[in-house]
């Protein structure tokens, strides 16, 4: 059962520029995603978000060391607060929850200590990136869990604007780092949210090695249409707008994540 306007065919046109293959329909669910900002004045049942914890726990995660937390901001006050640490962001506000996703090495190194290991390899950057692969497999199982039943979503990179202020907001101990948020609520309708152009497959998909020279002309031509018709601020291709936001001045405080990762204990060696 689809909970959105479109159908598979429809969505991977508008995703990649042509033609669907057939298996696409058995996969369409994943097809229809979008970020979803408005929502619906509708509680999301504690039951329900217990079994999309579920969901996300159930992800792969290496050596089942799983490195990562999530914590539920509802208080009002916490939560006009954390809305501003995320640029102020209405939706953050107004979802019926709101999560941080937290890179957590805090648990295994207190089991590591209580059975006589001193856990310094957690030092290491691998570890650091052990911790990012699990918290971000366990946030986008617990996203298509949410999606498969109608529920709305929206990740929230904002979460890292602030990272001092996260965690003294969310009592982040050593060994914890909130690496991006979670919006869940029940979409509005008329569904305001699009399904929203992807660079083609043959954009991403390699065979055996990667190109000389990637492909983005055809994605630029497919982006400035879809900018244009979603009014969307600024002018010019994907490549245009891509390339002014990896620039340095686009980081919105998170130039300061480096140093502030070591304070906290992460990648140091």
């Amino acid at each position: 059962m689809s909970f959105w306007p479109e159908d598979a065919e429809t969505a991977w046109k508008t995703r990649f520029g042509d033609g669907s293959p057939a298996a696409a329909c058995e996969i369409e669910s994943f097809l229809l995603h979008r970020s979803v900002r408005d929502y619906e004045d509708r509680p999301v049942p504690e039951e329900l978000v217990k079994a999309l914890i579920g969901a996300a726990q159930s992800a792969a995660t290496s050596s089942n060391l799983q490195m990562w937390s999530v914590i539920s901001v509802q208080d009002p006050e916490r939560r006009e607060r954390i809305a501003q640490l995320c640029a102020n962001q209405d939706h953050v506000r107004n979802a019926a929850w709101y999560f941080a996703f937290i890179a957590d090495h805090r648990r295994l190194a207190e089991a590591a200590h209580r059975v006589g290991e001193p856990a310094d390899g957690l030092s290491y950057m691998e570890y650091l990136v052990m911790a990012l692969v699990d918290v971000s497999l366990a946030a986008e199982r617990f996203v298509c869990a949410a999606e498969s039943v109608g529920l709305g979503i929206c990740y929230i990179g904002g979460l890292r604007n602030h990272p001092d202020g996260v965690k003294q907001l969310l009592g982040l101990p050593d060994g914890t780092f909130g690496v991006f948020g979670l919006c869940l609520g029940w979409p509005k309708q008329p569904l305001a949210a699009h399904v929203k152009p992807r660079l083609a497959t043959d954009s991403v998909w390699f065979k055996e090695q990667y190109p000389e020279q990637t492909k983005t002309e055809e994605f630029d031509l497919r982006m400035r249409n879809f900018y244009e018709s979603e009014n969307m601020r600024g002018s010019g291709t994907w490549s245009v707008r891509s390339g002014k936001r990896v620039d340095r001045r686009h980081l919105t405080g998170r130039e300061v994540l480096k140093p502030w990762l070591e304070a906290q204990g992460f990648a140091l060696e």
